[in-house]
């Protein structure tokens, strides 16, 4: 178990700024995870959950407590009793594995269902707590159970899909779950035979282009790839958080108000009553796309994503995220949220 103290936080956000914690905490097994927990429930420090960071904006130091998941374990599981057919595959992840390994995984073993998550940023652990989501899927379609210490107890407790209420980026880990258990596992419900989801964004179009009309689940991982990479910058790169702001979902009454002024607005149907407006193309609309306070910025191929231009501190991205909710509000009467955990 690692336990520093006055520790650099630079590895652990996506964003790049370079702030501190007094104590920072890792654990690689459960009983690890058990004792962490005991040290957290002991002590009258604030603490914060983190995985990659890649969902995070750190805006000062942080004096209390940062704990981070190292498991990196796997292991296939024996579900047989909940499967729904006999292509069901169940597989259990640490909470520390990087996301976008398991799809690369499940893809190569033909466990299939998280093809268009590809590219995600992020850990396990944060998918069962973010439900992070992209090109019409959501973690919730795939999290089967989720393992997590207890940290008031220490003890080890499991909750099925049903338990975390997921919902568009919610689940009750960001809500009265929050700061109340350290996950160590998720388990996903893969299965054997591939169902191409390509009805989102421009998934069909890129593949089209390419000569594909039924893709492989490796062809579409790899247009998912090509998509990401042509409009999100490289956090190694260029510091960013990956898709900074939510897409509001409104009313049917709002969007046909909206649609009439606005020819060609981009929408996501949701059910009969909502729909999904892209936070992107109005704060397009509201001339950020590429634009820049100080050294935080829009980015030029994607106004969803803001970025550390070199340098930016947490409250320049603040002030630019502040002043862009103003905006898209005063334009289009919608008020967009981040999805960033601010810190």
């Amino acid at each position: 178990m690692k336990d520093i103290l006055d520790c650099s936080l630079l590895a652990h956000n996506t964003f790049g700024i370079d702030a501190r914690c007094r104590r920072f905490l890792e654990f690689e097994t459960v009983d690890e995870a058990r004792q962490v927990a005991g040290i957290l429930a002991q002590s009258d420090m604030p603490f914060i959950i983190v995985g990659e960071g890649s969902n995070l904006l750190l805006t000062r130091d942080y004096e209390g407590i940062v704990v981070h998941s190292a498991i990196c374990d796997k292991a296939m599981v024996m579900a047989d009793a909940c499967a729904e057919s006999a292509d069901d595959v169940f597989v259990s992840y640490g909470s520390g594995v990087t996301w976008d390994d398991v799809v690369a995984e499940s893809v190569s073993n033909g466990w299939h269902g998280a093809e268009n998550l590809s590219l995600i940023p992020g850990e396990v652990g944060a998918s069962a707590v973010q439900n992070i989501g992209a090109y019409g899927a959501e973690a919730k379609d795939l999290i089967f159970d989720v393992e997590a210490v207890e940290i008031a107890t220490g003890n080890v407790v499991r909750m099925f899909n049903a338990d975390c209420q997921y919902a568009y980026r919610q689940s009750r880990f960001k809500h009265e779950w929050k700061n109340k258990y350290l996950i160590t596992h998720v388990t996903y419900r893969f299965s054997r035979t591939f169902t191409p989801d390509l009805d989102y964004g421009n998934i069909r179009h890129s593949l089209e282009a390419k000569g594909i009309v039924t893709p492989t689940a490796e062809e579409l991982r790899h247009t998912i790839i090509e998509i990401r990479q042509a409009k999100l910058p490289d956090p190694k790169v260029m510091g960013n958080a990956g898709s900074f702001f939510m897409n509001p979902v409104i009313g049917r009454d709002v969007y046909e108000r909206l649609a009439a002024q606005y020819e060609g607005m981009p929408h996501y149907v949701v059910d009969n009553e909502h729909i999904k407006i892209p936070a992107g193309w109005m704060i397009e609309q509201c001339g950020w796309k590429g634009r820049s306070l100080g050294r935080a910025g829009v980015h030029d191929r994607q106004a969803l994503v803001l970025v550390n231009r070199g340098g930016a501190t947490g409250s320049e991205v603040v002030t630019l995220y502040e002043q862009i909710i103003k905006d898209v509000k005063a334009k289009f009467g919608i008020e967009i949220h981040p999805e960033v955990n601010v810190i």
